[in-house]
């Protein structure tokens, strides 16, 4: 029987955004970039004094002696992974997610088990797709040793621990470390220059985008002004104005990739429903009813979340 035991140590989690949508589309592709993926990962891991502790399906957990060399490695990582990514087509593209956690754990054997390792995977399932996200006590070990920007994202609740988790999201792209990660990882092997954050990304529209909100905004604009400027008493650019506020919240959610599409799709419907029970009121709010079963469907889903 294996010794148990228990150690303070740093765990990095790893899973592939969209992993099931990829195997839909090219089952022998995806898993021959899986797997270069993996090696370069685990390449880096070790050059940084990890281990890789399992790998299961798309996921992958290892465990550092060292914070600072964690979220290197991370770093390294994703940045070495953008310049793969960068050969491959848009919708194939295989971008890796990191949670990172400083914690106490039970050691059993090989593996690691307790609430460090629960943290670690769910920092990991929210940082952006190519993004690295941290534990607060990862954060307070590597802020004045990795030359890397961070954003405070707020507490994370993470099941069967009482209070949140204070994350952050590692800025790639903001600054660089210093110390050039072939040094580091005494590989030789210079690294891709660093990449923008994918979090950062996700929060800019594409230019595309950017030019439907205003033709979008440019006519809602036209419509209520023509409506109050031919005032009849009746408010009719609501509805006009309501569709277009859709078809907005739609091309919003087709390219946002920080929140579950199918959820927010369902929070849009919503909406619509309650804005047309508004905009035509006649003292009864019916989209309660409607409103209430897309909110179960919402609990349901986001409940069965990865």
């Amino acid at each position: 029987m294996s010794e148990t035991r228990r150690k303070l140590t740093t765990i990095f989690c790893a899973d592939v955004q969209d992993y099931t949508r990829l195997m839909g589309a090219d089952e022998e592709g995806t898993l021959a970039a899986l797997k270069r993926c993996r090696e370069a990962m685990g390449r880096l891991i070790e050059s940084h004094g990890g281990r890789v502790i399992n790998t299961w399906g798309d996921g992958l957990i290892a465990d550092f002696p060292s914070v600072v060399e964690a979220v290197r490695a991370a770093v390294d990582t994703q940045n070495e992974l953008a310049g793969f990514n960068a050969r491959r087509p848009a919708d194939g593209r295989m971008l890796f997610r990191i949670g990172i956690n400083l914690g106490d754990v039970i050691v059993e054997g090989d593996d690691i088990y307790g609430d460090g390792v629960n943290i670690a995977a769910r920092l990991q399932t929210s940082a952006a797709a190519g993004g690295i996200v941290i534990s607060s006590t990862v954060y307070d070990q590597v802020r004045n040793k990795v030359a890397v920007g961070f954003e405070f994202l707020g507490p994370l609740m993470v099941k069967n621990v009482d209070e949140g988790v204070p994350s952050y999201a590692v800025k790639i792209g903001d600054t660089r470390d210093e110390t050039p990660s072939a040094e580091r990882s005494g590989s030789g092997r210079p690294q891709p220059a660093p990449v923008m954050a994918a979090a950062r990304a996700e929060t800019t529209p594409a230019p595309g985008g950017r030019r439907l909100y205003g033709v979008l905004g440019v006519i809602a604009g036209a419509l209520i002004g023509i409506n109050l400027l031919s005032w009849q008493g009746v408010f009719w650019a609501r509805f006009p104005v309501l569709a277009l506020a859709v078809v907005a919240a739609l091309a919003w959610n087709r390219d946002q990739t920080r929140f579950n599409r199918k959820i927010t799709l369902l929070a849009i419907l919503a909406l619509g429903l309650a804005g047309i029970n508004l905009f035509t009121w006649t003292g009864q709010f019916w989209a309660i009813w409607p409103i209430l079963g897309i909110a179960a469907v919402m609990g349901l889903r986001w409940s069965m979340r990865r």
